[in-house]
């Protein structure tokens, strides 16, 4: 079938809205008809490149036998909502007519991380920036390029970019029809992962002090997920004005502009103890503010890094006598440590009573085409949440 959707051709080249071809789902898929696609900074770092490596890093990783994705062109988007369409052979899970959310992070069910109940590192969601299907290897997505069709990587597997998305059943999680599909559509990937990056990840517990450094469609969440953990004080750290006058709305105690003057702000409001969690969920994590966090830590506390760096950031300045003598720790985390699976439907159950904030993240709306406008907003810090609405 044809649909209209957001296609990446390269680093630094704008959005293209424009008409790609969709195979029918085989065994194990499911056709999805979009309703909302939330704007996360995930996309925003291929078109910048902070998330592609440079021909000379590519070339170093082949050398090392590692296998380099081949980036573009890239059908976009990877949070989402929408109604089930069509479903492929075997599929037993969702019928025509459910409502689902997407997970970017697909579970086999069966690795062993799925078994131990660490689903966030399932052996198939490894091949995320794969042009072939993790259901057989084969290809489902067309464009037209200068020289005949090209095959499209699908953000996360899924590219939501699209009026219509054809995925894995592994990538869907079936939500009840009553729940808005806006509101589901920011468990996808933001709010899950920010939630279980100040809670779970963290492991907040009543009457801590944590500093949310960054606070957007990840970092506000995070401020959330503390709160309800039962943090006592929450920082929200960020150079905007407008995402430091709305943190408090979200459940942050305190703000500040930066991570350096959140330092003096933290001693203070603990006697000098120092945080007991640092969430680093910034655009674009720089090198040094892992140093800075680390200092805003007391001892024996916790640095949770769910922020993405450039890819050719390989140094971090580090006061490993620090790091020892104070028993921190620094801990990369994905989706917030959470499973999609089980949490999806839990954190909508928490927005259903009223106890988890999701309308109230979605600043802007926006059509299909006006992607680009979609992604400059998200560049200015204009947005907590900007969603494509179909």
């Amino acid at each position: 079938m044809k649909t209209m959707a957001a296609v990446l051709r390269g680093v630094g080249v704008d959005w293209e809205v424009t008409e790609i071809e969709l195979d029918p789902p085989r065994t194990g898929e499911v056709l999805v008809k979009m309703a909302y696609a939330g704007i996360c900074h995930s996309d925003e770092h291929f078109y910048t490149g902070d998330s592609v490596p440079p021909p000379d890093m590519e070339e170093m990783m082949r050398a090392a036998g590692v296998d380099v994705p081949d980036w573009f062109p890239m059908l976009g988007g990877h949070e989402g909502s929408g109604i089930v369409e069509e479903v492929g052979p075997g599929v037993t899970s969702l019928k025509p007519g459910d409502h689902v959310a997407i997970s970017f992070l697909p579970a086999c069910g069966s690795c062993r991380w799925c078994a131990t109940g660490y689903t966030y590192l399932c052996d198939v969601g490894a091949n995320l920036y794969s042009k072939d299907m993790t259901t057989d290897g084969t290809r489902r997505r067309h464009v037209a390029g200068p020289d005949g069709p090209e095959d499209l990587m699908a953000m996360m597997q899924v590219g939501t970019f699209s009026e219509y998305v054809v995925a894995s059943e592994r990538s869907l999680v079936k939500i009840h029809d009553w729940i808005p599909l806006e509101a589901a559509s920011l468990v996808s990937c933001g709010v899950t992962t920010g939630f279980g990056s100040g809670s779970v990840a963290a492991g907040t517990q009543v009457g801590d002090t944590v500093v949310v450094i960054g606070v957007g469609g990840i970092g506000m969440n995070a401020v959330q997920g503390a709160r309800i953990a039962g943090a006592k004080h929450i920082v929200a750290v960020d150079p905007n004005e407008f995402k430091r006058e709305i943190a408090p709305s979200f459940g942050a105690t305190h703000t500040a502009v930066d991570a350096g003057s959140a330092i003096e702000l933290v001693k203070e409001i603990t006697w000098g103890v120092m945080a007991d969690r640092v969430i680093l969920t910034p655009g674009v994590v720089p090198p040094d503010l892992v140093l800075t966090a680390m200092m805003l830590l007391r001892k024996g506390g916790t640095c949770v890094l769910t922020g993405m760096a450039k890819v050719t950031d390989l140094m971090v300045p580090m006061s490993l006598p620090d790091m020892v003598s104070s028993c921190k720790t620094l801990k990369g985390v994905l989706y917030g440590e959470m499973n999609p699976r089980e949490a999806m439907p839990r954190l909508l159950s928490m927005y259903e009573t009223g106890t988890l904030k999701l309308d109230e993240l979605v600043t802007q709306r926006y059509k299909l085409d006006d992607i680009n406008e979609a992604m400059r907003d998200l560049r200015a810090g204009r947005n907590i949440r900007g969603v494509i609405e179909f």
